[in-house]
């Protein structure tokens, strides 16, 4: 199947949420047995640590630049998706590095901070620290759902001077506010009940350097709002998690993203409004490439004709291109 061809879900998974789900109801895919993988660490100037995995493909291709994962919320460097696009980028003889955001993971044990969506710097000081000999082929950067939210930001912060070839956002939600809320109504609370109990979990992990009231106010949250409201936005310079999501929100930085950026998004995402992207006027910055399907879910995209998630072969082509 082409990833320039129109989406078409596969039998049985039909529907947003069916797409949603898929992939933590198939096996887990694995990495080609003939790759190399290492771990790397990156001290950060605060003194927290970020550990991701390095795969090297058997024979990697000349000229093709580096590839940085970057996971979505509460998910790391073993969650299927990253595992998914790395193991066709490795057939494809790309280098690929999965990257455990600030707390999450096994970078949880070394961090006494949190990822959220607005902690672009964080990647940014990720890429200044990383070996040159990983560099010097170039780097292109994935980001997935929380993941592609911070990417987008960081890209349109940076405009012409990001030090990246390409990018793609896969999933990301764009609007936070409006995601937050969405994620709040009733027929999302099942996704809601388990993303807040494994936010909780991540943010009391090991590592994690919280005082007894934030411990407390991130244990009580009752909602995605509460925990960003009471522990995310006072943590980190923000009045609330309104001031937070509209200070955060990709939509404001994505009209300076200058580096070709594909965009993929499935507009009956049940996590993300589809209107949020249906409705940005994508022909006003040539940047971006919108590649927007009415049918995918969540980091879904399980089509007919091949096994391979067609986000990732969507993904792959964009920067073979």
């Amino acid at each position: 199947m082409s990833p320039g061809l129109p989406f078409r879900q596969r039998f049985p998974w039909w529907g947003a949420d069916l797409q949603t789900v898929a992939s933590r109801l198939q096996p887990r895919p694995s990495l080609p047995t003939s790759c190399r993988s290492e771990r790397l660490s990156f001290r950060l100037k605060d003194s927290d640590t970020l550990l991701a995995r390095l795969d090297r493909p058997a024979a990697a291709r000349p000229g093709r630049p580096l590839v940085l994962l970057i996971h979505g919320l509460t998910g790391w460097e073993e969650s299927r998706y990253m595992l998914s696009q790395a193991r066709l980028l490795l057939d494809r003889g790309w280098r690929v590095l999965r990257l455990n955001l600030r707390g999450a993971g096994p970078s949880r044990a070394l961090c006494a901070g949190q990822y959220y969506a607005g902690r672009s710097q964080d990647f940014r000081e990720l890429l200044s620290l990383l070996p040159v000999e990983l560099t010097q082929e170039g780097i292109v950067a994935v980001g997935y759902s929380l993941g592609g939210a911070m990417l987008l930001k960081y890209l349109g912060e940076e405009g012409a001077a990001a030090p990246l070839q390409a990018a793609a956002s896969v999933s990301a939600p764009i609007d936070l506010s409006a995601t937050c809320r969405n994620m709040m109504r009733s027929r999302n609370r099942l996704y809601h009940r388990y993303i807040l109990a494994e936010m909780k979990r991540e943010a009391t992990g090991e590592g994690a350097r919280l005082s007894p009231q934030e411990r407390a106010d991130i244990l009580g949250a009752e909602t995605i709002w509460h925990y960003d409201e009471r522990f995310i936005a006072p943590r980190h310079g923000f009045a609330g998690a309104e001031d937070y999501y509209e200070r955060c929100k990709p939509l404001q930085f994505m009209p300076g993203i200058r580096i070709p950026t594909l965009v993929l998004a499935s507009l009956d995402d049940p996590w993300i409004p589809g209107a949020l992207y249906s409705g940005y006027d994508w022909a006003d910055n040539r940047a971006l490439v919108p590649k927007l399907t009415d049918r995918g879910g969540h980091v879904g995209f399980h089509g007919v004709g091949d096994r391979q998630p067609w986000s990732d072969l969507a993904v792959a082509n964009f920067f073979g291109s």
